[in-house]
């Protein structure tokens, strides 16, 4: 009898730790939500760009839109979401779920425009140097 109390009590210690690191598995993914989140760049970040000319209004925008910490937490808030779902750790994690991909899809807008300005920004000097030389011609 004294076996089955032990093995009852050892049960319950293995119910009370995976329910602690269940616990701390989605703290984990709401603190690395958290960062993410915190990393993006604000609104007005991307749309009040001051500089003197096209090209730096580009390079500004391009300095704003960088997100490659938004990437790591993102990342990292996957990583335990996905391992605490395998396990079946969570009681309820659409939240986490609908976070993770609401955050992804932001980060994935953001890299598709910082590749449109990156592209921009090595293509306007050339353009300019071209209607410059087209506009010289011109003056002889």
């Amino acid at each position: 009898m004294v076996k089955c109390v032990s093995m009852s009590q050892s049960s319950l210690d293995d119910d009370e730790l995976f329910g602690e690191a269940a616990a701390e598995m989605r703290e984990d993914v709401e603190t690395h939500l958290a960062k993410a989140r915190d990393a993006l760049p604000e609104g007005k970040a991307v749309w009040d760009v001051e500089a003197d000319n096209t090209l730096g209004v580009l390079n500004g925008l391009k300095s704003a839109l960088a997100a490659d910490e938004v990437d790591t937490h993102l990342r990292d808030a996957k990583k335990w979401y996905t391992i605490g779902e395998r396990a079946d750790a969570f009681e309820d994690a659409s939240d986490l779920q609908a976070e993770i991909e609401e955050i992804e899809s932001v980060l994935d807008d953001l890299q598709a425009v910082s590749e449109h300005v990156a592209e921009l920004t090595g293509t306007i000097p050339e353009l300019r140097s071209k209607l410059d030389d087209l506009h010289a011609d011109d003056d002889e």
